[in-house]
């Protein structure tokens, strides 16, 4: 669920996304592999992997992320 009214917020998307963009944005590199994303995402936030894929679906439906040329993860910011 995008926005739900639980008692976890750190488990929305909109919190998780914010929580990826600043992994993402300590990156120099443009693009990064989706497994290694997934590791140093799970360092700053313990998802699943399943939680860890919707998020990113998330921020790749708002277009914040896309598909880069080798198969890997790309910035768009």
């Amino acid at each position: 669920m995008i926005v739900d009214k639980n008692i976890n917020p750190e488990r929305d998307l909109y919190y998780l996304g914010g929580k990826l963009i600043e992994v993402l944005s300590q990156k120099r590199k443009n693009e990064i592999d989706y497994l290694e994303l997934y590791r140093l995402f799970n360092k700053k936030e313990n998802v699943s992997i399943n939680l860890y894929s919707l998020t990113l679906d998330w921020l790749f439906v708002s277009g914040v992320v896309t598909k880069g040329e080798t198969g890997k993860i790309k910035k768009c910011f």
